[in-house]
């Protein structure tokens, strides 16, 4: 019998309150927020029945989200966490018999990956109208519920931004030898190579991996530690996304010896990736996955991920917060998140390259 884990954390509607007085900043552009589930009372329905979340992202940054929409609506959720690749494997793996309701990934390949095996239903368009077509499937299959930038994260005693390149392109340069670090078996990482295959060709992507590899950069199983190294000045610069920065310094403060950098020229380096999901076609408790979706896209979900996680909201309405430069002053690509579906293809690459096993 498989296990799953739920959510140790509880937050309640008052603490999630709290958040909108520590969101301030930029809008996210986007058209409307979900309206917020009514919770369950006396009242209601005695069994709202169950949900089951496969989370490629950590219990760490959906748990306490998760909870919090378990307790509004009295809605039984097991959830199973794991890598975002890993659990798509599972649900390929498990075909027409997974149990899992909906599948929350870190980023869109994965979500591409089961898409494009034909295992989502499509989503309402009540779903798919709360977010920007940009940050979500072009076929309304999985919708985008937080945004995450990839950044450089560097050592302020060694760096200042004016020494930073303006495109990670740059970072080939032999004088980075010894000084980086990177993450090749990180989802997000294989997401910002996917962009490289789709912005650069494959040979200009070819040509950068080479050349990162040749400049022996230290290798990482993610980008917390990354961004350790680079305020500890193990690593002069780290390919990270953004909010892990902020995490840190939540805990320790400014003199925390590391900041974010988000590369002036744009490119993959400025990526804007979506965390999202899907609805399962085989679901046996779709309503419940719509209400899920709903939740996470509601005012509430998204000052959860703004204020709690320092993710880019993705609804109207929501504001960033004041610690995040902006979305709209990022130079990101223009890119469908749809068009980063080959996982597979980025990952024979990194193997044939002798940077991934």
């Amino acid at each position: 019998m498989r296990k799953f884990r739920k959510g140790m954390k509880t937050y309640t509607l008052a603490a999630l309150a709290l958040v909108a007085a520590v969101a301030c900043g930029s809008d996210s552009g986007s058209t409307q927020s979900a309206p917020m589930p009514e919770p369950q009372t006396s009242g209601a329905v005695s069994d709202p029945g169950s949900l089951v979340v496969y989370s490629g992202r950590s219990e760490s940054l959906v748990g306490p989200i998760i909870e919090q929409f378990r307790e509004v609506t009295g809605i039984d959720v097991s959830t199973k966490y794991g890598g975002t690749g890993a659990i798509a494997a599972t649900i390929l793996e498990e075909g027409s018999n997974s149990p899992a309701d909906v599948f929350f990934a870190q980023d869109p390949g994965g979500l591409g990956a089961v898409a494009q095996a034909g295992m989502f239903s499509s989503l309402p368009s009540d779903v798919t109208g709360l977010v920007p077509d940009w940050a979500q499937s072009p076929a309304g299959l999985w919708i985008g519920i937080s945004g995450r930038a990839r950044t450089l994260v560097y050592n302020t005693d060694s760096l200042s931004e004016d020494d930073l390149p303006a495109s990670i392109f740059d970072l080939t340069d032999p004088k980075w030898k010894g000084r980086l670090g990177w993450a090749p078996t990180n989802g997000s990482f294989q997401a910002m190579v996917t962009a490289m295959r789709v912005l650069w060709g494959e040979e200009k992507t070819t040509e950068w991996l080479q050349g990162i590899k040749a400049n022996e950069p230290g290798i990482y199983p993610k980008n917390t530690p990354q961004v350790a190294a680079a305020a500890a000045g193990e690593i002069d610069i780290g390919l990270v996304n953004h909010y892990y920065l902020h995490r840190f310094l939540q805990e320790e403060g400014d003199a925390f010896g590391a900041r974010n950098y988000h590369p002036t020229a744009g490119g993959p380096g400025s990526l804007v990736l979506v965390a999202g999901a899907g609805i399962l076609k085989t679901s046996q408790n779709h309503e419940n996955a719509e209400k899920f979706l709903k939740f996470m896209l509601s005012t509430v979900g998204q000052q959860y991920f703004a204020g709690q996680t320092y993710e880019y909201p993705l609804v109207e309405g929501v504001k960033t917060n004041r610690l995040l430069m902006p979305i709209d002053e990022i130079n990101k690509p223009d890119v469908d998140m749809a068009d980063l579906a080959d996982l597979e293809g980025t990952q024979s690459l990194l193997r044939e390259l002798g940077i991934l096993e």
